[in-house]
């Protein structure tokens, strides 16, 4: 069985984050992980090429990613696609999902990879694609790839796959008839008497659970605060110099204000891609309202403006990656004596 590999700069042997720009590239035969991959797959399988590239790239261009990626698969003669593990690298799972996506879509042949559950490609490809849970840790190398190659070859033999938690693979939220003894009633019967004798039992739908977040204590007066900006709608400097993704973005920026009174079109661009943003590239205090917040300092309606604003894309992206995101960003207020937030999205 022919196989391509898709693996990011740092697995692929380029390097690590001084690499990230780096243009897909395919070598014949297995590079890093691919070989291991080719132990577990067994002898009748062999990966013939790998495509290999940084992961800045694949966040900024994965249109013309994919549109490599399905080239040199096809050129290939490919009958099974493999992508990553990426673990919990964000970027690297985005574009993994979207390729394996691509791949299983348009050329009809097999497609997996592996991610951690935080990973944001897994909310975005989970119900398109089969996503081994890869846990956080690259030590867990051969093992995650085992769980890879035990759905890609049932995959690549029209084998019916097992569930979840047979096979290790992230659930897709697809649910499916099956035959059993007990009708709903009764099961539903049974699961309240353990749930009321604090037993355990498991649900057959189970429903998202948000953690609450408590309101802080108010600001006493605001006219000694130190105030800061913060938005998830993209806004950037010109050539986005931290390389926040436009979705599923997994970092964030910070930028200098400081003397700074009105923000100017020319000077700033939009790093995301769920609404119009026209209005904001004219004038981007519509999204970042420094011009007004000026104003209330010199009226000393609040104390301080935080000498820098902070910005991120919020679009599609997962609940335990906002989470990290947000406790970055306020740890690192926090750090900077900031009292209290403007938080403004699209």
């Amino acid at each position: 069985m022919r196989v391509v590999h898709y693996l990011n700069q740092f697995f692929g042997g380029l390097g690590g984050e001084e690499k990230a720009g780096a243009a897909p590239q395919a070598q014949d035969g297995a590079v890093g992980p691919g070989r291991l991959l080719e132990q577990v797959l067994g002898e009748d399988a062999q990966v013939v090429r790998t495509i290999i590239c940084g992961d800045n790239y694949a966040a900024e261009n994965l249109d013309e990613l994919t549109a490599f990626v399905l080239r040199e698969t096809a050129e290939a003669n490919a009958e099974l696609f493999v992508a990553g593990p990426c673990f919990e690298a964000g970027r690297y799972g985005v574009a993994a999902g979207a390729v394996c996506s691509a791949v299983s879509a348009e050329l009809e042949i097999p497609a997996v990879t592996g991610m951690a559950l935080e990973n944001p490609g897994v909310d975005l490809y989970r119900q398109d694609i089969y996503i081994v849970d890869s846990g956080q840790s690259a030590s867990d190398m051969r093992n995650v790839l085992e769980k890879m190659a035990g759905i890609a070859l049932k995959l690549a033999r029209g084998e019916e796959i097992g569930l979840p938690a047979e096979e290790g693979y992230i659930s897709r939220g697809i649910l499916r008839d099956a035959f059993v003894e007990q009708t709903s009633a009764q099961r539903l019967v049974e699961m309240l008497f353990a749930k009321t004798a604090g037993e355990p039992f498991e649900s057959e739908l189970p429903a998202p659970t948000f953690t609450p977040t408590p309101a802080p204590p108010p600001v006493l007066d605001m006219s000694k605060a130190k105030v800061a900006l913060v938005t998830d709608g993209g806004l950037v400097p010109k050539g986005n110099p931290d390389n926040i993704s436009a979705y599923a973005a997994t970092n964030w920026g910070s930028y200098d204000i400081t003397g700074t009174t009105d923000l100017k079109g020319e000077d700033y661009e939009i790093s995301h891609r769920g609404y119009d943003t026209r209005y904001v590239e004219q004038d981007p205090d519509r999204l970042v309202p420094l011009d007004v917040l000026r104003e209330l300092e010199q009226e000393h309606v609040v104390g301080e403006i935080h000498s820098h604003f902070i910005a991120t894309s919020g679009l599609a992206n997962p609940l335990a990656n906002s989470r990290r995101l947000g406790r970055e960003i306020a740890q690192n207020l926090k750090d900077q004596g900031v009292d209290a937030v403007i938080l403004t999205s699209t």
